[in-house]
C-alpha cells in the first residue's frame, strides 16, 4: 500500500500552464479536435485550485469566441471545428469561470441548442442527429447557465431522461441502455437542474453507485471494470445530488486520487502509475473538492463549475 501523499497543487498548476504551450505534443494532438472541453477542464483545475489569474484571461476568452459559429450559435471543440452542444457548453462553463457571458448573444446560443431538442424531448448533439442522455444533460446546463431553460420543453425533457431509468435504480444512454456512472451523472444532474430528482429512487441508486467502490479506494464506471480515477466526479457528485454520499468510504477515495499523481511533474493519471492528463488531473481536483480537501474550492455538483462561479450566475442580477 502506497504511503498516503498530499495534492501537489503546484506542480498540478504548472503541469496544466505549460500543456497548452506544447502544441506540438502528442497529448496536444489527440486533443486537437476537443480543445474547448481541455480548456474547460484545465481551467477550471486553476480556479478550483486558486490560480486561474494565472492565465491570460482576454487571451482565452478570445481564443473561446473564435470557436464560435454565428451562422448557427454553436461552438466547435476548436477553430474551423464544427458546432457540438458538447463543445458548446465547454465554451459557456468557461466564460462563466471569467464573468464574460456578456461577449456572447445568449438567445442565439440559447436558439442553437433548443433547435436540438427532438419530438420526444431528447436532445442531439449536432446536426447529425445522435442521440444520448448526456446531450439532454448538456443542453440542460447550457439553457440553464444562460438563464434561458424556458426556450425548450423541459417537461418533455425530463420524460425523455425518466424513461432512461433501470430496474437498478441506474440511467443509461437511452431507454433500456446499461446503467453506467458518467450517465447516471448526465441524467441526476439534468434532473437536479430542472428541480425533478423526486423521479430518482435514491435507495436504490445510491446502493448501485457505493457499489462502484473498488478495493483500492477507487471507484469504477460499472461492475467488473478497474478503477478510474474520473469516477471520482460522475459518482461522487450523483451521489451528493441524491444525499448518499456518507455510504462510501471518502479517506480511501482520497487516499486513491492521490496515489495517482505524478508528484514530480504534475498532473493526475487514471490509476497509479499510469500517464497523466488534463481530463483525469481535472476530475481527480474536482472529486478531492467534492470531499472537502483542504485547499480546494467547492464544487457544484450538478453545474461542474466552482460553486462561487454558480453563485454569482443565479444569485446576482441577471439580464
Amino acid at each position: 500500500m502506497a504511503e498516503q501523499q498530499e495534492l501537489a497543487a503546484e506542480e498540478h498548476i504548472r503541469y496544466i500552464v505549460t500543456a497548452e504551450k506544447k502544441k506540438d505534443s502528442f497529448e496536444s494532438l489527440v486533443m486537437e479536435h476537443l480543445r474547448a472541453s481541455g480548456a474547460y477542464w484545465g481551467l477550471t483545475t486553476l480556479d478550483l485550485l486558486h490560480k486561474l489569474h494565472a492565465v491570460d484571461a482576454s487571451e482565452v476568452v478570445d481564443w473561446i469566441m473564435s470557436c464560435y459559429h454565428p451562422e448557427s450559435g454553436g461552438f466547435g471543440g476548436n477553430v474551423g471545428h464544427d458546432p457540438h452542444v458538447l463543445y458548446t457548453l465547454s465554451a459557456v462553463q468557461v466564460l462563466c469561470l471569467f464573468d464574460r457571458l456578456d461577449v456572447l448573444d445568449a438567445d442565439k446560443v440559447a436558439d442553437y441548442v433548443t433547435g436540438l431538442q427532438n419530438e420526444d424531448g431528447s436532445f442531439s448533439g449536432d446536426i447529425w442527429g445522435e442521440v444520448d442522455t448526456r446531450f439532454s444533460y448538456i443542453s440542460l446546463c447550457t439553457l440553464s447557465l444562460l438563464h434561458r431553460l424556458h426556450k425548450i420543453n423541459v417537461e418533455k425533457a425530463v420524460e425523455y431522461i425518466v424513461s432512461c431509468k433501470n430496474l437498478d435504480g441506474g440511467f443509461g444512454a437511452m431507454p433500456g441502455g446499461e446503467s453506467h456512472a458518467g450517465q447516471i451523472f448526465c441524467c441526476v444532474g439534468a434532473l437536479a437542474i430542472t428541480g425533478s430528482l423526486h423521479h430518482v429512487d435514491r435507495d436504490l441508486l445510491g446502493w448501485w453507485l457505493c457499489e462502484r467502490q473498488c478495493r483500492d479506494g477507487g471507484l469504477n464506471g460499472r461492475p467488473e471494470k478497474l478503477a478510474d480515477v474520473c469516477y471520482s466526479w460522475w459518482v461522487l457528485s450523483s451521489l451528493i445530488m441524491i444525499d448518499r454520499v456518507h455510504w462510501i468510504d471518502k479517506e480511501k477515495l482520497a487516499k486513491f486520487i492521490l496515489n495517482c499523481q505524478d508528484k514530480e511533474n504534475g498532473g493526475i493519471s487514471d490509476r497509479p502509475d499510469n500517464a497523466v492528463d488534463i481530463y483525469h488531473t481535472y476530475f481527480g481536483v474536482a472529486g478531492l473538492s467534492l470531499m472537502e480537501y483542504p485547499g480546494v474550492k467547492p464544487m457544484d455538483p450538478a453545474y461542474a463549475l466552482p460553486l462561487g462561479v454558480v453563485n454569482r450566475i443565479f444569485l446576482s442580477k441577471q439580464q
